[in-house]
């Protein structure tokens, strides 16, 4: 009970802190498929993709499924679209994804021997089928399985593994060809052959990292048994045996220029947490490293298994309050041009289902590896453990690697950059998914742009600047609450790439032109995306007049602030009728009033717009009603309307009179 009546404590205490500023965390703006470009393809069975690459030189995405890989070109889908259906309102569908250019990869469940091509007479579909032994299409069995698929430095060719049973087979194609074939070409040819005997039971985050005439497979495996970081190719090397229950959400592979031989991989996952401890959280997140250099220790210990592996426990959250996310759902990764300064955005998840982002840099991570202790060491190592990679881990002395097995987690947690606990923190959804714009003006601006997708099918664009969050709106383009799948940029076009189990979404991300049609309302905006060009908010091509961390309307030609009498819209009511004034509502984050006969009242935003109910009209309530708009200091009148009063001779008229205006606002309200 004690223990119960403190988790309540910390957990209000934590709410009323959350809640003194989460007008911040809410969305500026809402948009829906009909106020953004919207394309959709409709996905059916095996169809649902478990992970989307976005193509670098064109408008296509590759969709990788369970048992297909499909590429979908998004401008031959609009050709096939003008020349057939047509453009539906607000958004472009296709009936099937045989509208789309694609590569299906298919098998069984008996090993491979053999493959085959099947090229169908559409000109926009090429199908590639893997056979298992000699059954025919109808026993083909569903347990084949795609697990690994990865883009190569050259343009159009992948990597991709199935597997089937105690077996996986895995080759180089190229996915734009007519005819796609499968090879296995010196370059990759060990990390095949290596592959062979393991199987995993669904993709797991992996990374392949070429270099000359030779390339690396780096894989995860989450679960109880064996889990951890698998590295096939020319070296191969495995975890070491442990019996912690682990799920990874992320790999990552971080270069050094300066110094080749310190190259690491990182891998982020969350531990289950088997204490049994009142206090003790069901999840623990960590973070892990391994050396790209190391081939494993000595014929007596540790052979072909890591001896550079460490771990450390990710924070998220903030110390002082004991408020804490212990749960991590993803991660997304943004590349900068020092090591050190590429960052991770970590998605958590607390006990309460509330959800958080905390960010961390390579720098922090390496700091912890490299001056914590080791969790449990004691006097009885009089070895300290190497902490850089070394040119070969088979000469370390037995000593050292005695010590590398007894133990490899740190005492030391990774804190957030600059120990600035969540730059986010939702408490009215589950976020799912994290996506991170990682185009190069982004990160020179110290700014990142950041998709989250929401249990219900939702996403939030979140802009990310030094010291400020700004939930920047929030996009409805599913017609019913989904799961989504995956989540990619195309950052050349700033498209979504969006997946759900039933639909490919592909819709546009630069909104400019909904913001406003002034210059006060474009910066008001802070998105990144967008710049003033004197006439309107635009997406902007090179210099950003919103690099800036502070709204600055200097920027900015003298604008009127204040309404026109054009926009007055006159209204007549009879004697103790109901009416509502409606005031359109642009950003959520902005105070509404309305005025009359300068009092004012605040407005309650419902929906797009807030209603000034007037219960009985009489004498008292002619005039003038203004609706205004404040956001930061900036005012803009939203609308005016003049209210008169018909004479009393009017009020013999029927008993609906009174609601009429209500009726007349609300229908309007529904299709407007």
């Amino acid at each position: 009970m004690e223990h119960l009546h403190l988790t309540l404590s910390i957990f209000l205490s934590f709410l009323m802190g959350v809640m003194a500023k989460s007008t911040q965390y809410l969305p500026r703006m809402i948009f829906t498929d009909k106020d953004t470009a919207v394309k959709r393809l409709s996905l059916s069975g095996h169809h649902a993709p478990v992970k989307i690459i976005p193509q670098r030189h064109r408008d296509a995405v590759i969709a990788v499924g369970q048992q297909e890989v499909i590429l979908y070109d998004f401008q031959k889908h609009l050709a096939s679209q003008s020349e057939g259906q047509g453009k539906e309102t607000g958004s472009e569908s296709g009936s099937s994804a045989a509208n789309a250019l694609c590569v299906c990869i298919m098998g069984t469940m008996r090993s491979f021997l053999s493959l085959s091509t099947s090229v169908f007479q559409t000109p926009v579909e090429q199908t590639v089928l893997w056979h298992c032994g000699n059954t025919s299409a109808a026993e083909r069995s569903q347990d084949c399985r795609i697990t690994v698929f990865q883009e190569m430095n050259e343009t159009d060719l992948v990597f991709v593994c199935v597997a089937a049973d105690a077996a996986t087979r895995c080759c180089q194609m190229n996915v734009s060809s007519a005819s796609p074939s499968c090879t296995s070409p010196s370059k990759v040819k060990k990390i095949v052959d290596s592959m062979k005997s393991s199987v995993t039971a669904k993709v797991e985050p992996s990374i392949l990292v070429e270099s000359g005439d030779s390339s690396s497979l780096y894989v995860t495996r989450s679960g109880q048994e064996n889990s951890g970081i698998y590295r096939f190719g020319e070296k191969v090397i495995k975890p070491s045996n442990q019996n912690k229950e682990q799920h990874f959400v992320g790999l990552m592979f971080n270069r050094r220029k300066d110094d080749p031989l310190q190259n690491k991989v990182y891998a982020f996952y969350k531990a289950r947490n088997c204490e049994n401890h009142p206090q003790s959280y069901t999840w623990t997140p960590f973070v892990t490293q391994v050396c790209m250099a190391d081939v494993g220790g000595s014929k007596s210990k540790l052979q072909r298994k890591w001896t550079s592996q460490m771990n450390a426990k990710l924070f998220c959250g903030n110390a002082d309050t004991k408020q804490s996310f212990s749960e991590l759902v993803d991660v997304a990764v943004v590349q900068a041009a020092r090591w050190q300064d590429t960052r991770v955005y970590g998605l958590f998840r607390n006990e309460w289902g509330m959800s958080a982002v905390c960010v961390y840099t390579i720098q922090d991570i390496d700091d912890v590896f490299k001056n914590s202790k080791f969790k449990g060491s004691t006097k009885a190592f009089p070895l300290d453990r190497k902490r850089e990679c070394v040119e070969d881990s088979t000469k370390l002395p037995y000593e050292t690697l005695d010590m590398i097995e007894r133990t490899s987690e740190m005492e030391q947690w990774v804190q957030p950059r600059n120990k600035s606990g969540p730059i986010l923190i939702n408490l009215h959804h589950n976020y799912t998914h994290i996506h991170v714009d990682t185009s190069q003006h982004m990160m020179n601006s110290n700014q990142a742009v950041l998709f989250i997708t929401l249990n219900n099918g939702a996403i939030h664009k979140v802009i990310h600047r030094e010291g400020e969050v700004l939930v920047g709106a929030e996009y409805q383009v599913f017609t019913n609450h989904v799961h989504i799948l995956s989540i990619s940029l195309q950052t050349s076009c700033r498209r979504l790439v969006v997946a759900s189990n039933s639909e490919l979404v592909h819709l546009d991300v630069e909104n400019c032109g909904k913001y406003g049609d002034s210059c006060d309302e474009c910066v008001l905006a802070k998105d990144p995306y967008c710049s003033w060009d004197n006439n309107h908010c635009v997406p902007h091509t090179h210099e950003d007049v919103q690099n800036g961390t502070a709204v600055d309307f200097d920027i900015c030609p003298l604008t009127v602030k204040t309404g026109k009498d054009d926009i007055v819209q006159r209204v007549t009511l009879p004697y103790g009728s109901r009416y509502f004034l409606q005031c359109p509502v642009t950003s959520r984050h902005a105070v509404y009033r309305w005025n009359h006969l300068n009092k004012n009242t605040n407005c309650s935003v419902q929906d797009q717009s807030c209603f000034l109910h007037i219960d009985h009209v009489g004498p008292k309530d002619a005039g003038t009603y203004t609706c205004e708009s404040e956001e930061l200091g900036y005012v803009k009148v939203r609308a005016k309307y003049d209210l008169w009063l018909e004479s009393r001779a009017g009020t013999h008229r029927s008993g609906w009179l009174p609601w009429v205006g209500v009726v007349v606002l609300l229908v309007k309200s529904l299709f407007c």
